[in-house]
C-alpha cells in the first residue's frame, strides 16, 4: 500500500513538473517575441489574406462563382426576380445578377493598395491588441481603417462599370418589363450603392476567412514568423 501511494505521489509530481515546464516554456517563448515581430507577423497574415483571397475576387467571375460572396438581388428586387422567372424571363434575371457581380469584380482591383497601406500603418500596440483579441480582430482593424476610402474608390468604378458591362441596360430592361406587369409596385433601386456595399462585404468576408484559417489551423501558418507569432494566441 505504501509503495502504491509512493508511486502515485511520484506520478503526480512528474505530471506537475511537466505542466510547470510547459508553462515556463510558453512564458519564455512569449517573452522572446518582440513587439516588432508581432507587428510583422500580423502584417504578414493580413497581406496573405489580401493577396490570396481578395485577389481571387478580381478574377473573372470572382464574385459570381463564389457562394460566400456572390451578390444577390437587393430585397426590394426579390419580387422582380420571382416575377420575371414566372413570366419565363429567368435568363434575363440571371444575366442581370451576373452583371452585378461582374461590376463588383472590376471594383475590387482597386482594393489591394488601400489595404496594404493600412497594414503598413499598424502600430505595435494595435498589433498586440489584434493578436490577442477576437478571432476576427485583424479584419475588424482593416474594416475600420479602409471602409470609407474603399467606398469612395469603389462607387465611381461600380457606376462606370455598370455601363461598360452593360448592367445598366440589362437592369433598365428588367425593371421596365417588371413595372409593366399589372398589380406590381414600381421599383427604381440605387443599384450602384447596393453593389458597392455588397462588394465591400465580400472583400472583408474573404479576409476574415483567411484570418480565421491562420488563427485556427497551424498548417495555414506558412512561415516561421506566422507560426511563432500566432502561437501566442493559441
Amino acid at each position: 500500500m505504501k509503495r502504491f501511494l509512493l508511486l502515485v505521489l511520484v506520478s503526480i509530481s512528474l505530471s506537475s513538473c511537466a505542466e510547470l515546464e510547459q508553462i515556463s516554456r510558453e512564458i519564455a517563448n512569449s517573452a522572446a517575441v518582440t513587439d516588432q515581430q508581432i507587428a510583422n507577423g500580423l502584417q504578414q497574415a493580413l497581406s496573405k489574406g489580401v493577396n490570396e483571397q481578395v485577389s481571387k475576387l478580381a478574377e473573372e467571375n470572382g464574385f459570381y462563382t463564389n457562394d460566400l460572396v456572390r451578390i444577390k438581388l437587393p430585397e426590394e428586387l426579390s419580387g422582380v426576380e420571382s416575377t420575371m422567372r414566372s413570366l419565363g424571363l429567368g435568363n434575363l434575371a440571371d444575366e442581370g445578377i451576373k452583371a452585378l457581380n461582374t461590376t463588383a469584380q472590376q471594383a475590387v482591383k482597386e482594393a489591394t493598395p488601400i489595404f496594404l497601406s493600412a497594414i503598413r500603418e499598424m502600430t505595435f500596440e494595435e498589433a498586440r491588441t489584434i493578436l490577442l483579441g477576437e478571432k476576427t480582430a485583424a479584419t475588424a482593424y482593416l474594416r475600420d481603417k479602409t471602409q470609407t476610402e474603399l467606398y469612395q474608390r469603389f462607387e465611381p468604378i461600380v457606376r462606370d462599370n455598370f455601363q461598360k458591362v452593360g448592367a445598366d441596360q440589362i437592369w433598365e430592361n428588367v425593371i421596365q418589363k417588371y413595372n409593366q406587369v399589372p398589380f406590381t409596385s414600381s421599383v427604381n433601386p440605387n443599384l450602384t450603392d447596393y453593389v458597392t456595399n455588397e462588394a465591400l462585404k465580400g472583400v472583408y468576408k474573404m479576409i476574415e476567412l483567411e484570418e480565421q484559417q491562420i488563427r485556427n489551423d497551424v498548417k495555414e501558418r506558412s512561415t516561421n514568423l506566422l507560426r511563432q507569432v500566432f502561437a501566442l494566441q493559441d
